[in-house]
This record gives C-alpha cells, sequence and structure tokens, in this order.
C-alpha cells in the first residue's frame, strides 16, 4: 500500500517541474516588458547643436532639467549637425539660425518615441529662448511603416521562428545531427527571403535584397546557439532560449521603443543580443547609407558560430560518453536529444531518482529481485499499451531497478523477461500526477529457460 506522505514530494517536483515554465513567462513580462516600458524616459541620447556657442549653453542646462538624459555633441553650423544624424553618430540635431529661428532636424528611421522626445524637449528649449521652431524630417521611414515599427514585427518573425523549429526538431529523433543543421539553415533561408518579399510587398522595408543576408543570420544565430545549448541544459531549453530571445531581447532591441528610453540593463544588452544589432543593422542598410552594418554583422555570425561550437563540444562529450558506455561505439552514434520538454514521449529514466528540481518524474517505476531477495540486473522490461502496442523497453540496473516516464494515463502491461528465469507479467493502471510501483519477485530459475 502506498504511504501518502512518501507521495508528497513526487507530486511537489512534479509540480514544480510543470509550472515552472508559466511562472518564468509571469515574472519575465512583469520586470522584462512592464519594468522597461511602462514609464520610457531618454538616456544618454546623442543630439548635435549648432553654433557650439548654443551648444555650450544648452548643455548645463539639460543637465540640470533631465540629468544624463541628452548628450549635446557641439558642431560648428546645421549641416554638419545633420551629418552626424547620417552617419548614425546622433539622433537629432539642433540648431539655432538666428534670434528668433531654431530647426529641429530628426530621424523617424531611429524610433518614434526617440522622435517624440527630442522634438518636445527642444520645442520647449527653443521657446524658453524665445524662437520659433522649425522640424525637418531627415529620415523618413517606408511609406508602409507608418508608425515605425514594421521593420520590428518582420524581425521578430526571424527571431521567434528559428527557436520554435529547434523545439519541433527535437521530436525528430530519427534526424542525425547533421540532418538537423542543415535543416535549420534551409529553413532560415526560406524564412529570410520569403519574409523579405512579403515585407517589400506591403512597403514596410525599401527594395534592398541585401536585408536577406542579415535575415539568414539571425535565423541562424537563434536557431544554431539554442540546438547547441540542447546537451547542456536539456528539459531547461525552451526557459533559457525564451529569456535570451524574447524576455531579454524585445525590450533590449530598441524596435518597440527606443533602447535609450529604456532601463540601464536593457541599453546595456543592446549591442549583445541578436535581435538588437539586427535591427541596427536593418536601419544601416535601408535609411543611413550603410552605416554602422560591421558591429551588427560581427555579432550575428558570432553567435551562429558559437552555436555551432557548442553543436560540436556537445557532440564530442556524448561521443565519449557513449564510448564509455560501450566500448566500440562510433563517433555516428548519436543519443537522442531530452524529450520531456515536448510532447510526453514514453522513455526509459535513470532508475536513481532522487527527485531534484528539474529532474524528470517518472510514471512507472519497480524492482525486480528473485525469491531470495537478491536483485535481477539486465532483466528485460517490455511495457505494452492497451491492444499490444509497445510503448518502450528498457533494462534493469544492477540492483533491479528500472523506471520509465511519458507513459500514457491508462493500463499498461509491463513483461518481464530475465535470463535463466520464468517470465512475469503484470498490469498497471496509471494516473496522472503519480509514480506507480509494479515490483516483481521472480520464482526458481528454470533450466532451459529462454535468454532475455
Amino acid at each position: 500500500m502506498t504511504d501518502d506522505r512518501e507521495d508528497e514530494p513526487t507530486l511537489f517536483m512534479s509540480l514544480a517541474g510543470s509550472l515552472w515554465f508559466p511562472l518564468l513567462f509571469f515574472f519575465g513580462f512583469l520586470f522584462c516588458y512592464m519594468l522597461p516600458f511602462h514609464s520610457p524616459s531618454p538616456h544618454d541620447v546623442r543630439v548635435a547643436v549648432s553654433p557650439p556657442a548654443v551648444a555650450d549653453r544648452l548643455g548645463p542646462a539639460l543637465d540640470r532639467q533631465a540629468p544624463g538624459a541628452f548628450e549635446v555633441i557641439p558642431v560648428r553650423d546645421a549641416a554638419a549637425a545633420r551629418k552626424k544624424i547620417l552617419n548614425r553618430e546622433a539622433v537629432a540635431a539642433y540648431s539655432v539660425e538666428g534670434p528668433a529661428t531654431a530647426t529641429l532636424a530628426t530621424a523617424k528611421a531611429d524610433g518614434t518615441f526617440l522622435e517624440q522626445a527630442a522634438t518636445s524637449t527642444f520645442t520647449a528649449v527653443a521657446k524658453q529662448g524665445g524662437q520659433h521652431i522649425r522640424t525637418v524630417e531627415l529620415v523618413p521611414t517606408a511609406k508602409g511603416d507608418v508608425t515605425g515599427t514594421g521593420l520590428f514585427y518582420l524581425s521578430m518573425a526571424w527571431n521567434i521562428a528559428p527557436y520554435i523549429a529547434v523545439m519541433m526538431l527535437m521530436r525528430a529523433v530519427t534526424l542525425s545531427r547533421r540532418a538537423k543543421i542543415l535543416a535549420l539553415a534551409a529553413m532560415g533561408a526560406f524564412m529570410a527571403v520569403v519574409g523579405f518579399y512579403v515585407a517589400l510587398a506591403m512597403d514596410v522595408v525599401p527594395n534592398k535584397p541585401i536585408a536577406i543576408v542579415y535575415g539568414f543570420l539571425i535565423t541562424q544565430a537563434v536557431a544554431q546557439f539554442a540546438y547547441g545549448l540542447v546537451p547542456f541544459v536539456r528539459q531547461f531549453l525552451p526557459g533559457v532560449a525564451i529569456t535570451l530571445f524574447v524576455l531579454f531581447s524585445i525590450p533590449s532591441s530598441g524596435g518597440a521603443i527606443p533602447y535609450q528610453l529604456v532601463p540601464g540593463f536593457f541599453r546595456a544588452l543592446h549591442p549583445v543580443l541578436p535581435l538588437g544589432n539586427l535591427l541596427d543593422a536593418l536601419h544601416g542598410l535601408f535609411y543611413f547609407g550603410n552605416e554602422g552594418l560591421l558591429r551588427p554583422t560581427l555579432v550575428l555570425c558570432a553567435w551562429g558560430v558559437a552555436g555551432l561550437a557548442l553543436t560540436g563540444f556537445g557532440a564530442y562529450l556524448q561521443h565519449r560518453k557513449a564510448a564509455k558506455a560501450e566500448p566500440g561505439a562510433t563517433a555516428e552514434q548519436e543519443l537522442v536529444e531530452d524529450p520531456t520538454f515536448e510532447a510526453p514521449v514514453p522513455h526509459p529514466v535513470s532508475p536513481a531518482h532522487h527527485e531534484h528540481f528539474g529532474d524528470v518524474v517518472p510514471g512507472l517505476v519497480g524492482t525486480v529481485r528473485t525469491s531470495a531477495g537478491e536483485p535481477v540486473p539486465d532483466a528485460l522490461v517490455t511495457v505494452l499499451a492497451t491492444g499490444g502496442r509497445q510503448l518502450m523497453r528498457t533494462r534493469t540496473d544492477d540492483e533491479g531497478r528500472y523506471a520509465a516516464a511519458g507513459l500514457p494515463e491508462d493500463f499498461v502491461t509491463v513483461l518481464l523477461l530475465a535470463r535463466g528465469h520464468t517470465p512475469a507479467v503484470a498490469r498497471v493502471l496509471l494516473t496522472a500526477g503519480r509514480t506507480h510501483r509494479q515490483d516483481f519477485v521472480l520464482e526458481t530459475p528454470v533450466h532451459g529457460a529462454h535468454p532475455a
């Protein structure tokens, strides 16, 4: 008879293992979306100001009103100020052209929120100086991207879909590692081409097909890195990948809200994570005459290369482990990835289950012993579904133990074959949230019995 107190740790670990992912989303959206987006304010926004005498007065005044919000760059005249925008060295240019006139040049391509922040601030500055301000849109977005966020949504499609592709490929256990890498590359190429031409048809992007290269680079940065993480984070892959490529990437990307308007932690992530670098590259390619492409190009390539390196290192560790377990194992033997983050699939698990957080909680466990109480190692355990379909097979360890997870909530038949012993069979009803035990006590060995 099962002691309910013995079930409590198993039930707790089962609940913890099932609910950590939705809780990650819950707290992730609270602290990675509501926190940075609820009250955006400028930080270190670079503005070119001419003439230098105006810049010298304006810089300290802005620091007193909004410390750290704007960085004033003195330039000699209005032309030099506008050039700073086109070279991506400033996001706005403020020029005083006379005692009653000032001009503010902005770049909508840098983000409408940033444009609005600069406009509201420098309109107030001009009013205080008794000047009439004229605004000039120096770098508009594509005509189909009215709000300036269309490019962000295209980038999101290229950023999130590759991670989902990795999740789905984890179920294709018959595919080799090489086949999965090639499949991710082929899907990335498809997404890059189709995504660009759909956006072009909607007038969201200018007609510059070189952007397809950057679409492909981010799909591989995300897909290959996520795939490379599989042997190291196992069932926690969804949480790790979502944290990197969604919870941290979106607030720091500058797509929804310019990164200059979010807290320092996310501003620091902007030049590191793939999504922000993709947006920087596309803005430079589409709107700023290819300025500032070097860093985002190198970062995107680095993520992809790092992913391939992780995959290679993980393969090396798996092959070495397989060779130790089975001398003579070849490098082509690839261990199946942990299926616990996908739909339940019947599979054996380690009988030495310690109920640590993140461990797979088995649905069926048992011990095989002789009538004298001796463990029976290497016995073949086969679990059959109703109707006789085989669900899985495993063998007992040196202490005669076996364990299985991912089994259906239904009656199953457990068939036991042990060398030199009479076969045994049991029928077990499995239910959700419990680990069911089915032990076997074998009869006296039978001479001539078929080997397992």
